[in-house]
């Protein structure tokens, strides 16, 4: 299905020009995502693995991938201080050098060392790969974004009338209150790297402004005084229903004064449970596209795919982590 947002990201990420490694070669989804890509102009790509292979593959497939650059870990001259570095930041675990050096023969583990030495601008992997296997990478090679204590995700959930970001929907089972913030600020930033509109971030709950008193509102009350204090130029408010929180008129009389309530676009929901029920009942009853989820809180796009998914996906994804690189 053709959505006017991602063909909007599509071209935005084209005029970026970035660089995107599709390490997961021996996947035939990702040779057709790369042609793609690059007919496109849409990123320029590397992929990672046996030249030969994929020459052959390539072939097989009847793909024309003028423009694909390949690197073999194993032959590449970076390896060697791909290792070093790696062993560097893993010595303190006990591991040993020649254990950092079989680790970044792995196509993930060498595509993340290529993001974090700026060799490349993101990486979209997981249509073979488990989602742990990618986060482990992106964690351990890559980092945290500064001042982000959580690797999360979101989706975007586009509907007629307007696109929404939803998070955490995939990845944070319980957040305590610092997560949740970061979670908040991490989603409201990259929202308005792919849509362009303002941020305005509701921290739902079973409870508007006091209607009723738990210890998980407090959670949600806590988690919004710390994204006020770390970023007091978002705009926030909470706890809010979702109700009171994209309805304009129920907002109105359920949170008056507030610049947030009625006008919701980014939706953050205080635990996985919530998360996952609500933005599979958007799209299922709703009928909202949702595009995700999209890792967040890395710093550089180092992007997870479900294992059934399809070419068209990579494509956007790749494109998603060109504009959010």
């Amino acid at each position: 299905m053709k959505l006017q947002i991602i063909e909007e990201i599509k071209t935005k990420a084209a005029k970026k020009k970035k660089i995107i490694i599709l390490p997961e070669s021996h996947d035939e989804r990702v040779l057709k995502a790369a042609e793609i890509l690059l007919k496109e102009n849409i990123t320029s790509v590397i992929t990672l693995g046996n030249e030969n292979k994929i020459n052959n593959d390539i072939k097989k497939l009847g793909l024309s991938m003028s423009g694909l650059r390949v690197i073999d870990p194993e032959k590449s001259d970076k390896l060697s201080d791909f290792t070093n570095i790696y062993f560097n930041l893993r010595r303190k675990k006990g591991i040993t050098i020649e254990e950092a050096r079989q680790t970044m023969k792995r196509d993930l583990f060498f595509s993340a060392m290529m993001l974090n030495e700026s060799l490349a601008d993101g990486s979209v992997a997981g249509s073979f790969a488990s989602t742990a296997d990618v986060l482990k990478a992106g964690i351990q090679c890559i980092g945290m974004t500064e001042g982000i204590s959580v690797v999360s995700s979101f989706f975007l959930m586009v509907l007629p009338e307007k696109t929404y970001s939803f998070a955490d929907c995939a990845v944070v089972p319980s957040p305590d209150p610092e997560q949740l913030a970061d979670i908040a600020v991490s989603a409201a930033d990259n929202h308005k790297k792919l849509t362009g509109d303002e941020p305005y971030i509701a921290m739902l709950s079973f409870s508007t402004k006091g209607s009723a008193k738990h210890e998980s509102i407090d959670k949600v009350l806590q988690a919004m005084v710390i994204v006020k204090r770390k970023r007091p130029d978002l705009n926030i408010d909470g706890e809010l229903q979702f109700d009171a929180a994209i309805v304009d008129s129920i907002g109105k009389r359920k949170s008056p004064g507030s610049s947030v309530a009625g006008r919701a676009n980014v939706l953050i929901f205080p635990d996985l449970n919530a998360g996952n029920i609500g933005y599979k009942i958007a799209e299922r009853l709703g009928g909202a596209a949702a595009i995700g989820p999209i890792v967040q809180g890395l710093k550089k796009p180092f992007f997870d795919l479900s294992r059934g998914c399809s070419v068209e996906d990579i494509v956007n994804t790749a494109a998603i982590a060109a504009l959010m690189s």
